[in-house]
């Protein structure tokens, strides 16, 4: 049986295999964004690819406070956008 990464969610907290979660990342040069491969250098956090999940950190700004930084609406609606709920 194949091992499968568990990674825990910034906002529920909860500990889920890493493809049923979408990773942000805060690089150097580009500032806080999407990260599609995964693989990204920087740091990063994961959130569940939940539209639920992804209001509440909009409305708390929770990935802003992770960061340490000002993150733009338009990672909000990608992430939204990128979501299987949706």
């Amino acid at each position: 049986m194949k091992h499968t990464p568990l990674r825990t969610c910034l906002i529920t907290r909860e500990k889920l295999p890493k493809n049923q979660l979408l990773r942000i990342v805060k690089t150097k040069d580009q500032g806080v964004i999407f990260d599609s491969t995964g693989k990204m250098n920087g740091r990063g956090a994961y959130i569940k690819n939940d539209i639920k999940v992804i209001k509440k950190a909009k409305q708390k700004k929770l990935l802003s406070k992770h960061f340490e930084t000002d993150v733009h609406a338009s990672l909000y609606e990608t992430l939204e956008a990128m979501c299987h709920d949706a």
